[in-house]
């Protein structure tokens, strides 16, 4: 018989896995990794028409994609156009930033699968005798290491010709140049670190579900069993 078993610690583990992963996964799909320098918006001749000088604009850089402004002179209007550089692997900018969505895609693979069996574990805790909190808990640890080596990477394709004709000629590996790190990094380096805490967290949920409390109420013939 099924029993569904909700206690806070096993929903604030449920939530915080959804979380990470979807954040993990906003930020890969990111072009916001590098704000570029900062680059005029137009054309003299745009500029009259919009009633004076534009402020400048600065592009982003993401692992495989960007974000730049195009002029639409005859509207008077400009645009920011998004969207990936390379149209296969191959044309990833750096062999540094092809590492870096190689290990972070693993990662998140991981952390999708996770975020996924962790809706089930209310109704199913363990299979094969083994603790689903525990062995997600496992998998959130290795994402975790995905995810560092990812990170760590990255910045070692800053000295690519990418990386530089956003940065300028001072960008080297581990050296921004004039660039400045943009909203996709902090948060990719923010969802690693929760998901360490979600892999330790596991643990918290896993004792939540098996304590003696709910074992009493199982014995009672409850079916839906919710605790603080």
């Amino acid at each position: 018989m099924c029993h569904v078993i909700v206690t806070c610690r096993s929903m604030l583990w449920t939530l915080l896995s959804i979380v990470v992963a979807f954040a993990e996964l906003i930020a890969f799909m990111s072009a916001d990794w590098l704000i570029g320098r900062a680059k005029p918006s137009g054309s003299e001749e745009a500029d009259n028409r919009t009633g004076g000088q534009q402020e400048p604009y600065r592009p982003t850089l993401g692992i495989y994609g960007r974000c730049t402004r195009i002029s639409h002179v005859q509207f008077s209007r400009r645009d920011t156009l998004c969207g990936p550089y390379a149209e296969n692997f191959s044309e990833i900018a750096s062999g540094f930033w092809q590492a870096t969505a190689i290990f972070l895609a693993m990662g998140i693979m991981i952390l999708c699968t996770v975020a996924f069996v962790s809706v089930f574990t209310m109704c199913v805790q363990s299979i094969m005798k083994k603790s689903i909190f525990n062995v997600c808990g496992l998998l959130q640890g290795i994402a975790g290491l995905f995810l560092i080596l990812g990170l760590i990477l990255y910045p070692a394709g800053w000295g690519c010709q990418k990386a530089i004709s956003y940065c300028g000629p001072y960008a080297s590996a581990y050296k921004l140049g004039d660039c400045s790190l943009g909203w996709a990094f902090y948060t990719a380096i923010g969802g690693t670190v929760l998901t360490f805490i979600c892999a330790v967290f596991s643990a918290q949920a896993e004792i939540a579900t098996s304590s003696d409390k709910v074992q009493e109420e199982i014995e009672e013939g409850k079916n839906l069993i919710c605790l603080l």
